[in-house]
């Protein structure tokens, strides 16, 4: 049996894209995308029936052309979403604009928008999980979200301190970022490559899960942003995994047994302490990872940079 399959046994898999080809293959429960994914699938001639239906939405008459973009790109988000459910059995996620990461109203607003539009569709919001960035004021939205039955996806999240404010606010799913984390370490330590079983970022995912299991939260731990399959295999058991379609064809390519890593129950005997954070103690915590202040900031800009791609692009279509 090949390591994907053997994996699948043991956590959800998640693709990691905006290409609908590859989830058909790799039969993911879920789906994830962000702006970068998108603008990656809207290059495609495939796709551009999506890109014209959100613009016809989004330019009605009697609209700024602000306006006219800003409802394009929310719908163009939401078409995307409700193709790749016609493939995943469960849930997609569809994220706010990394500009509103350090707006609590703003992403609450948005998340709002963006339900309305699938459940114009006839879509349940059981069905979508919204991305939100994991700085305080994205935790806070996901809490009041949350309270109203919008199911948060808490990204760029790189630090036990947004890993237990999550927790405590209620949230439905994180995505810790393995690769980021071992890229940043790697240059730090000046070498080419971590081994697995070494890889702080793995290191990370695992110290969360184990915190999460212990005290009984209900939040899912999703591993995401995977550099090899070796960071896959060691977080075999993690409760999902969003793993792009390149490192899923090596999953699917490799056989030999895996083992898995990751049990609720290894938990219960390790010395933890629970810790319960307000908005200065997350903020002191955070700050005192380097790592984690560094990635974040920069998740956020990159985010933003290709959400300004994409509306650079979309632009030019609408009139």
């Amino acid at each position: 049996m090949n390591l994907l399959d053997q994996l699948k046994k043991f956590t959800e898999v998640v693709a990691d894209t905006g290409d609908f080809e590859s989830m058909k293959k790799y039969h993911p429960v879920d789906a994830t995308t962000n702006p970068s994914l998108i603008f990656a699938a809207a290059q495609k001639s495939g796709y551009a029936h999506l890109i014209e239906h959100s613009v016809a939405y989004g330019t009605k008459t009697g609209r700024t052309a602000v306006q006219k973009l800003s409802e394009t790109m929310d719908m163009l988000a939401v078409a995307f979403g409700l193709e790749i459910l016609k493939i995943v059995p469960r849930r997609v996620s569809t994220e706010v604009d990394a500009r509103l990461s350090f707006d609590t109203e703003g992403s609450v607003e948005k998340a709002r928008k963006l339900i309305g539009l699938y459940e114009d569709q006839g879509i349940s919001r059981e069905k979508i999980l919204i991305k939100v960035a994991a700085t305080w004021e994205g935790i806070a939205a996901a809490r009041v979200l949350e309270k109203e039955g919008i199911h948060c996806n808490l990204t760029l999240l790189f630090s036990m301190a947004q890993a237990i404010a999550c927790a405590e606010a209620g949230v439905q799913l994180i995505s810790p970022f393995v690769g980021r984390i071992y890229d940043w370490h790697r240059k730090e330590r000046g070498v080419d490559h971590i081994p697995g079983s070494e890889d702080p970022g793995v290191h990370s995912v695992k110290n969360i899960y184990y915190y999460y299991k212990k005290f009984g939260y209900r939040t899912e731990v999703m591993g995401a942003s995977f550099r090899n399959t070796e960071e896959i295999t060691e977080l075999a058991g993690c409760d999902l995994l969003t793993i792009s379609p390149a490192l899923l064809e090596e999953l699917e390519r490799a056989e030999g047994p895996l083992e898995r890593k990751l049990t609720p129950e290894a938990s219960q005997s390790m010395d933890l302490k629970k810790i319960s954070l307000d908005e200065k103690s997350f903020r002191w915590m955070h700050n005192e990872d380097p790592m984690a202040v560094e990635k974040l900031s920069e998740g956020i800009r990159r985010f933003t940079e290709d959400m300004v791609k994409l509306e650079n692009a979309i632009s030019k279509q609408i009139h």
